[in-house]
């Protein structure tokens, strides 16, 4: 390593804060243009634009690849290709950063579901007055689909509630359920919370069957990534109320088309990809970054690091 590393941003607005760095490390930039130009003269990369597709495309061409790459969101699917999970490039996360917040939004959900405020805000628009009943939230039960720390979190959330919660995760451990619990479970659920990372395990996992099996009174959230779910079955489930409603916050493509299906629906609320995203989300980002940095300078050992095979972090 030179005496002063080069860390090269993909760069989003509003930039990183890395005054932190300032005469540590050579800070450079690019966008989805210049990046491939750029990557042999880093020794690291922040990926701060998570929403790119080009370390993909940029990262299987000639010259030195960065030893370290680090992305500011938990998933990692935007960014890996089969070259970087082949290299000796370590990848890490921002996992830690959302957990609480994505839970707050579930339970938010939960309770706008339940109490039908939705359809409150909107007949208040109409100066309507139409009196009805609500759910009780307490003694509903609830699966967790991805036991990954945001999913432990809203279970805990959840159950602070008195929902009682099942977790499955893909293996099955003390307090966590394997996937071949899924039927069952989703079989009984009142709420069915979508957690999970992006995997070819988990690719479309909830299609037109595992809608099917949930009872005609289940409410279906997703907050892990819009490519677990089979959209057009999503559609279907709730046009034939197989299901009672449903909340996304991720969508196969981002932003959703004006002429997607999914802004018609009868039952879905739709939310623009911001359950994990609070006042100050994007400093917290940053500091997290400056501190592993500090960490990989020192040549200590990286937290968050991710299994580039699984493509999440393993331990959990």
């Amino acid at each position: 390593m030179s005496a002063v590393p080069t860390v090269l941003v993909l760069d989003a607005d509003p930039l990183p804060r890395l005054g932190r760095l300032t005469g540590r490390a050579r800070v450079v930039h690019a966008d989805e243009t210049t990046l491939a130009g750029r990557l042999p003269e880093a020794d690291v990369l922040l990926v701060w634009d998570f929403t790119s597709q080009a370390v993909r495309a940029a990262w299987p061409g000639g010259g030195p690849r960065p030893r370290w790459v680090h992305t500011a969101s938990v998933g990692v699917d935007h960014l890996m290709c089969p070259e970087l999970a082949a290299s000796d490039t370590v990848v890490t996360n921002a996992r830690g950063v959302f957990d609480e917040p994505i839970a707050e939004y579930v339970a938010a959900l939960v309770l706008a579901l339940a109490k039908d405020l939705p359809l409150t805000w909107e007949l208040q628009g109409r100066h309507e007055w139409r009196h009805r009943e609500g759910l009780r939230v307490a003694g509903t039960h609830a699966v967790v689909v991805g036991s990954g720390p945001i999913g432990r979190a809203i279970a805990r959330t959840l159950k602070a509630l008195g929902v009682t919660t099942a977790v499955v995760g893909r293996v099955p451990r003390t307090g966590i359920h394997g996937p071949e619990d899924l039927d069952r479970l989703l079989a009984r659920a009142d709420w069915v919370v979508a957690a999970a990372p992006l995997t070819e395990q988990t690719h479309g996992m909830f299609d037109l069957r595992r809608f099917g099996v949930m009872q005609p009174s289940a409410r279906f959230l997703n907050v892990g990534r819009g490519q677990l779910v089979v959209e057009e079955a999503l559609v279907q489930a709730l046009e034939r109320r197989w299901i009672a409603g449903a909340a996304l916050d991720v969508f196969a493509t981002e932003p959703l088309p004006p002429d997607s299906p999914l802004w018609r629906v009868p039952g879905l609320l739709v939310s623009p990809h911001m359950s994990g995203d609070t006042v100050g989300w994007r400093d917290e980002l940053g500091a997290q970054f400056v501190e592993l940095f500090e960490r990989w300078a020192a040549g200590r050992p990286l937290r968050n690091v991710v299994d580039k095979q699984r493509g999440y972090v393993p331990g959990h």
